[in-house]
């Protein structure tokens, strides 16, 4: 009896498109469900409008003041995807090397496309030290990250943010005067915090997650503080551990908690500070006797992520490898296989040997990226609804083409600078993060 093969159909090519899953969607061509329908339209919409725009930030409560974007001009808002993808492409064929177009991981595809870079928040900054021949530095990732890049390059570069509506409600939600008042309350409960103690250890060491504007950089510089990522945390801890009692740790909540418990910091000594309450709403004994001070801050998009949703994976997809952000709160990173920073999860899918099928607990636009990156691995994200960050959405082709043409005319646009006075300490900060070694590093 002759043998009988069987033809293997290939996996139909995974779009990495969100927004091409958004539209589709909207239109109805698409079963799946997103958060608003308004995520469908241009950002250019919600510039003139208070809040962070439609998507997974669009119920946080926006600083009075936050940034602004002005009317972006009419032929960008009109041009089609095409027009403003073979715009884009010109534009910076025609400025070589004078440009650097850097792209988070949280962006969308359409940007992504045209990053030279495409990282997290800091190693988009290092990218950018790369080239110091470049005249300008496009950021397409939001607010704070373009402050950052601007701190760490030359001085006659420009750093250019899209949009300038692109904030981050996290860092929004631990601004320059609730962190001083903070600390003058701990002062008065716990004395002097910039004088050691018998041991050589100050009362409180402040260190703020990169996720945070430069004035709050430059208050930890100024107070023997330190900046970390999500991927140096608990170094970053160990090293505030060997120079105080206890930490001030903000804006994310979950990143402290989740960090400083894997470290074994019971969570009775990880008290919240509120902003809105007298000591944060703890009494004097409690900020005594706590070792990390946590703020009451969150990522809204890490936020939607639930142990619901990873029992639902684990009973869908047998087998399922659950890996989360550590900005997810702590009963889902309890929950989870693996918990680890952008860089992390992006580096195990790409270890991964064998088939493996991946539910991922960060922003959608990574995750469509990566199953799209990866078809040889099932990876979906945990929240079935299609909710990207808001502010990182906010950056569209039209601004980026927008931006990019204007270089080419010899006009810099939605420049992003950050003072002296505040520069050089929050630089002090970022100096001691990278002088920061693990324990048992090579120094």
């Amino acid at each position: 009896m002759a043998a009988t093969f069987l033809t293997l159909q290939p996996r139909p090519a995974i779009d990495p498109s969100v927004d091409h899953a958004i539209q589709a969607i909207v239109s109805g061509a698409s079963t799946d469900a997103t958060c608003t329908a308004d995520l469908a339209v241009g950002p250019w919409d919600f510039d003139t409008r208070p809040g962070y725009g439609p998507g997974s930030s669009m119920g946080d409560v926006i600083p009075t003041g936050a940034p602004r974007q002005g009317e972006l001009p009419q032929e960008y808002r009109d041009a089609s995807d095409d027009a403003l993808d073979a715009r884009i492409r010109a534009a910076k064929e025609t400025l070589g090397d004078r440009v650097v177009v850097l792209g988070h991981f949280y962006q969308r595809e359409e940007v992504v496309r045209h990053a030279d870079y495409v990282g997290d928040s800091f190693q988009l900054a290092n990218a950018a030290l790369e080239h110091p021949e470049a005249e300008a530095i496009v950021f397409c990732g939001v607010h704070f990250m373009a402050e950052t890049a601007d701190l760490l390059s030359q001085p006659e570069q420009a750093v250019i943010l899209p949009n300038l509506a692109a904030g981050c409600s996290m860092a929004d939600m631990a601004d320059i005067d609730q962190v001083e008042e903070c600390w003058e309350q701990l002062e008065d409960v716990l004395g002097d915090l910039e004088t050691p103690d018998a041991d050589g250890l100050v009362p409180v060491i402040p260190v703020t997650y990169m996720n945070s504007s430069a004035a709050i950089k430059g208050f930890v510089g100024r107070h023997g503080g330190i900046v970390c990522t999500s991927s140096n945390a608990r170094t970053v801890l160990e090293w505030a551990f060997a120079r105080g009692r206890r930490v001030l740790f903000f804006p994310d909540q979950h990143l402290g908690r989740n960090t400083a418990k894997a470290m074994g910091v019971p969570l009775e000594q990880m008290p919240m500070w509120n902003p809105r309450k007298p000591l944060g709403g703890s009494d004097a004994q409690t900020l005594q006797d706590s070792r990390v001070i946590l703020w009451h801050g969150f990522c809204s998009v890490h936020r939607r992520f639930t142990v619901d949703q990873i029992d639902r994976a684990r009973a869908e997809h047998p087998g399922v490898r659950v890996i989360v952000h550590p900005e997810c709160p702590m009963d889902v990173v309890d929950a989870a296989d693996e918990a680890g920073s952008t860089d992390l999860i992006r580096k195990a899918i790409a270890a991964a040997t064998e088939p493996t099928t991946f539910a991922i607990g960060t922003e959608i636009n990574l995750v469509q990226r990566l199953a799209a990156q990866y078809p040889q691995h099932e990876i979906f994200c945990l929240d079935p609804v299609v909710c990207p960050c808001s502010t990182m959405y906010r950056i569209h082709p039209g601004y980026l083409a927008w931006v990019l043409e204007s270089l080419v005319a010899g006009d810099v646009v939605n420049r992003i600078t950050v003072p002296a006075d505040v520069a050089d300490p929050a630089r002090v900060a970022l100096e001691r993060m990278l002088a920061a070694k693990p324990n048992g590093a090579v120094k």
